[in-house]
């Protein structure tokens, strides 16, 4: 037998289900607030969700920032715990891989004998002397002089305030985008540009505001910012470990 059932009880179950079809705001009315036990964020404005990430990230004494930039002069791979005064970590380019140690001012390279022997501007091969030269600062703590002139770009890998500034700008107009998760956090994205050319920037939904990945325009690369504001010991390599060669550092 057939059961019918009621016009009335049909009209009192579709005319909820066209209303939430109709609402622009569907899933606030009908369903859940996908802002709901977070911090909010996702409320703002593009521009807004970029301060407050912004804020966030100046405020923190500490961060890891691993990732891979692509630049004109090729691609590093980082993978750096950076706090205020020092940072401790690795660099790898299309050749070698080494690691970086500053505390204050003082800077130290650690490498293998080939990152010493190769020079990508060499027009002749390495001699034995060159050779031997390697050996000896494979695997040593080379204390980096202030007046040489790789200085500076070494330094720039590890000073927090130097790599966020360069790798968490957007550019062009503040677009909000998509909601995600990095590192099992909800996010809420922001671009820089409607097709995220200026860059895309996923800010933290929960706790703090913090960045927590960068994609470069142009797929110039992708950084993950994690481990914020969790501090972590650095201490000057042993006497053992390391040479200090004076003024500049050795050529090979």
């Amino acid at each position: 037998m057939a059961v019918r059932t009621p016009s009335s009880r049909i009209r009192r179950a579709v005319v909820p289900l066209a209303l939430c079809a109709g609402l622009t705001a569907g899933l606030t009315a009908c369903g859940a607030d996908p802002d709901e036990g977070t911090n909010g964020v996702g409320r703002l404005s593009a521009p807004e969700i970029e301060q407050k990430a912004q804020s966030a990230a100046d405020a923190a004494k500490a961060v890891r920032l691993s990732g891979t930039l692509v630049s004109k002069g090729g691609t590093f791979k980082l993978n750096m715990r950076l706090k205020q005064d020092g940072a401790a970590g690795s660099v790898t380019t299309k050749n070698s891989t080494f690691e970086l140690l500053r505390i204050g001012d003082a800077l130290y390279l650690k490498a293998d004998a080939g990152f010493w022997a190769h020079d990508d501007k060499a027009t002749r091969e390495p001699t034995e002397a060159d050779t031997e030269a390697a050996d000896k600062l494979d695997d040593m703590y080379v204390k980096v002089p202030q007046g040489d002139p790789s200085y500076k770009q070494f330094r720039g890998f590890t000073d927090m305030d130097v790599l966020l500034a360069g790798l968490i700008g957007l550019h062009g107009e503040k677009v909000k985008g998509d909601r995600d998760q990095i590192g099992g956090v909800r996010t809420i994205k922001v671009k820089g540009g409607a097709e995220g050319e200026g860059g895309t920037l996923d800010v933290a939904l929960e706790g703090s505001p913090y960045p927590l990945q960068f994609a470069r325009g142009g797929g110039a690369g992708v950084v993950v910012l994690s481990e914020w504001n969790k501090d972590f010991p650095l201490a000057e390599p042993s006497k053992d470990q390391t040479l200090d060669y004076g003024k500049q550092l050795p050529r090979t």
